[in-house]
């Protein structure tokens, strides 16, 4: 029995780019064919099955409900001491 179910209704979904190993990437194409749903789908439900079951991040996520999408234009960076930081992408054309 299948732990994520077909999807029921629709939502509005945005772009998000990333990368995954190649072992992950297998396991999620044949999941997502295993259920008859697109790989975003089923990335979207891992997510939010596996972020619902942690307690700690609901308590924190409550006294934290602002956005934490970076706006346009900024973008994410660990630096070499793995801080988290947000800089603007600069539009400096040459």
């Amino acid at each position: 029995m299948a732990l994520i179910k077909p999807r029921t209704r629709g939502k509005q979904l945005v772009r998000h780019r990333t990368r995954l190993d190649h072992e992950t990437n297998e396991t999620l194409y044949a999941y997502a064919h295993f259920i008859g749903e697109p790989t975003e789908y089923v990335l979207n439900q891992v997510i939010d099955t596996v972020l619902a079951k942690d307690k700690d991040f609901l308590l924190w996520r409550a006294d934290h409900p602002d956005s934490f999408v970076p706006r346009n234009g900024a973008r994410r960076r660990v630096n070499w001491r793995g801080a988290l930081q947000e800089r603007k992408a600069s539009a400096t054309t040459a």
